[in-house]
């Protein structure tokens, strides 16, 4: 597994403008130019990246809206929007499957067509993927590739079997996907169950997420009938799902909010897991989580993320913050419109 520092310090070589916690590196004496979106930076200036999602009440996308339209915040502070774009972009996409021996027999077989129909039908042609298994412990099945025939036939020869290493599966692939070429990362984790056989901690995993730009995605296939400990009617959708649990044995890391409505947890055979713990994985990168409860549900799931990835807006602003190795928070919302929901990273690492 790539530590966070390792990891930064290599996708610096391999893709000079890039740094953790969503920062385009500083350039030395001279303006550069980012000839594939077309701006320009000034030396000794950052310029944090931030996608972002907007959703009315009922969830359909908002369309529409420029710079002028957001307010985006730093610590509390007023930044300036320098860089924007509401058009859909290539996107460097990492896929990380549970192959574990419960998904055997019809949930694989839904995952594989669900994914293959993502693959063929769904993502641009231009995008890059690659493709992570996980079971006992991760593997790559194939790496940056953009040949969907080759992806095909990687889960073409997977047969699931063994534990679940999801915690170190998406260790090993955030800063893989974190050194894709497009301007947009994205990891879209699909699991069915507990995390049984990671070496990794949770704090550390979430703190790789803070210093990348990747978006996680994370959908959980939840097919064991549960029971919510909290609330009058346990068959109502939660408003904010967790896709997947994290066994008891484990400390997760504290959320920076409670989950709406308050807290509770799933149980589940005995095993009980923070409801907001793998929720603050995905959210604090933009991302989300999904809960499905049947494995068909897994070709609209998909679906709904690869339309979400089509219709985000890209925002940049600079910042002449040090290097302090701190989270610093960004908020960002649409102006006059409170009823608008807008998902995007939390903050970043200035690192």
């Amino acid at each position: 597994m790539m530590r966070p520092r390792l990891a930064m310090a290599a996708l610096t070589l391999a893709a000079p403008l890039v740094l953790g916690g969503g920062i385009l590196a500083r350039e030395a004496g001279q303006e550069r130019e980012q000839s594939r979106d077309g701006f320009r930076f000034r030396s000794g200036v950052d310029l944090v990246n931030v996608t972002a999602t907007v959703t009315d009440r009922s969830g359909r996308f908002v369309g529409g809206l420029d710079a002028d339209d957001f307010v985006l915040t730093e610590e509390g502070e007023p930044q300036t929007i320098s860089h924007f774009s509401a058009d859909r972009v290539p996107v460097s996409l990492g896929i990380a499957v549970d192959t574990s021996g419960s998904m055997a027999g019809e949930p694989w077989q839904s995952a594989r067509i669900a994914l293959e129909r993502f693959l063929f039908d769904l993502l641009d042609p231009d995008d890059e993927i690659f493709l992570f298994r996980f079971a006992d412990h991760p593997e790559l099945v194939q790496s940056w590739t953009a040949d969907r025939d080759r992806l095909a036939r990687g889960l073409g020869r997977i047969t699931p079997r063994g534990g679940t290493a999801l915690y170190d599966t998406v260790a090993e692939a955030v800063p893989l996907a974190h050194s894709g070429t497009h301007r947009k990362k994205a990891l879209l984790v699909i699991s069915d169950g507990n995390d049984t056989s990671s070496a990794t901690d949770p704090r550390s995993l979430l703190r790789l997420v803070q210093e990348s730009e990747v978006l996680v995605y994370a959908i959980g296939l939840d097919q064991a009938e549960r029971q919510w400990t909290r609330g009058p009617t346990p068959r109502v959708r939660l408003p904010i799902p967790i896709p997947f649990p994290i066994p008891g044995r484990r400390s997760p890391w504290p959320p920076s909010q409670p989950p709406t409505g308050g807290g509770g947890t799933w149980t589940r055979g005995g095993d009980q897991a923070n409801i907001a713990a793998l929720r603050e994985l995905t959210d604090d990168s933009g991302g989300r989580t999904e809960v499905i409860r049947n494995a068909s549900d897994l070709d609209p799931a998909t679906a709904s993320i690869a339309d979400e990835l089509s219709r985000q807006y890209y925002l940049g602003y600079e910042t002449t913050r040090p290097k302090d190795g701190r989270w610093h928070e960004i908020q960002l919302r649409v102006r006059g419109h409170h009823d608008y929901i807008v998902r995007a990273r939390r903050g970043y690492i200035a690192d």
